[in-house]
């Protein structure tokens, strides 16, 4: 019987150690996520484990008070120096290193089939724990929430990449890492500079040479300028000369040329230039200096590159283009 009564209180005192362990070590936040996914165990577990000061005096007591109690009933059947050698190895061994090393890697598992047990002793020490929780909410607050920085969640995507219990792949990896660092871009960075943006004058007639130099250049938007190439008056709408009069100006056209343009600077950030091209429907800008000079163009494309880590390549690259990019 003797042997009965300390084999139940070593489970217990295991119990209650891996609990303290493993519950505490879910994240709310975590839990709360899994639980809108339909995630069972966590649907579970999380209306105890949102009550943290209240979890922890409870485990916390019923742990102290079995492992005093084990102590005392060794010392009725040994020797006060045999019980306390045994009750502390019983204790450490079979009470805290093996059911902590346990639960808490399979924390999730275990808290849901074991909640009748916590709930239960909740219940029972309630009259105690309760007031004790209480002071620890009025004192400590809310536990705090766990924030990751962008290089953390980085380092978090490319770790579920690497482990087979993620269905995170390569492409998404290289998505959301992008998706996380093109904030951080400014458009001067990754503008066509205005030494490479092909336009043309707007006095520019719509001949064959011209519709050649245009079908050469594989863009479907050009900069329109007067007089001096800086000088930028306009957007040419490719796929619109197809309605124009041959031989007429562009500044003529009544449908190709835009001259309500979409204007950016240098220092601006990617983000912030992805919210005005998708507000205003505009797939490329003029880039300015704080001078008000023309230094470039970007386009829709150039930031959803940066975005997917990876240039568009369509039918208009040459193969001399796609060596050398």
């Amino acid at each position: 019987m003797e042997y009965l009564i300390s084999l139940v209180l070593v489970i217990l005192s295991g119990l209650f150690s891996g609990l303290t362990l493993g519950l505490l070590s879910l994240n709310t936040q975590s839990l709360s996520r899994r639980a809108r996914h339909g995630d069972k165990a966590a649907q579970i577990i999380l209306p105890v484990r949102r009550r943290g000061n209240l979890l922890l005096t409870t485990l916390l007591l019923g742990n102290t008070a079995v492992n005093s109690t084990l102590a005392l009933f060794l010392g009725t059947i040994a020797s006060g120096v045999m019980a306390g050698i045994m009750a502390t190895a019983l204790i450490v061994v079979f009470g805290e290193i093996i059911p902590q090393a346990v639960i808490s890697r399979y924390a999730l598992w275990f808290g849901s089939k074991t909640i009748w047990f916590t709930r239960l002793v909740i219940f029972l020490f309630y009259p105690i724990a309760f007031p004790i929780a209480k002071i620890l909410d009025h004192f400590l607050g809310q536990e705090l929430p766990t924030t990751y920085s962008k290089s953390e969640l980085m380092d978090i995507i490319s770790e579920h990449e690497s482990s087979e219990h993620s269905d995170i792949d390569q492409d998404e990896e290289r998505i959301l890492h992008g998706a996380l660092q093109f904030s951080h871009r400014s458009v001067r960075e990754v503008m066509t500079p205005a030494d490479k943006v092909i336009s043309f004058d707007e006095n520019q007639k719509l001949n064959d040479v011209f519709f050649n130099q245009v079908n050469e250049s594989g863009f479907s938007r050009l900069p329109i300028y007067s007089g001096k190439a800086s000088n930028v008056v306009g957007i040419l709408y490719v796929k619109d000369l197809i309605v124009e009069d041959d031989d007429i100006s562009i500044k003529q056209t009544e449908e190709a040329l835009e001259r309500d343009y979409l204007t950016v600077r240098g220092n601006h950030k990617l983000d912030v230039v992805l919210t005005k091209m998708l507000k205003s429907k505009n797939h490329i800008a003029v880039v300015r200096d704080n001078q008000k000079e023309f230094i470039g163009v970007i386009s829709l494309e150039d930031i959803i590159e940066e975005i997917i880590q990876q240039e568009i390549i369509d039918e208009d690259d040459t193969l001399e283009e796609l060596s050398t990019s």
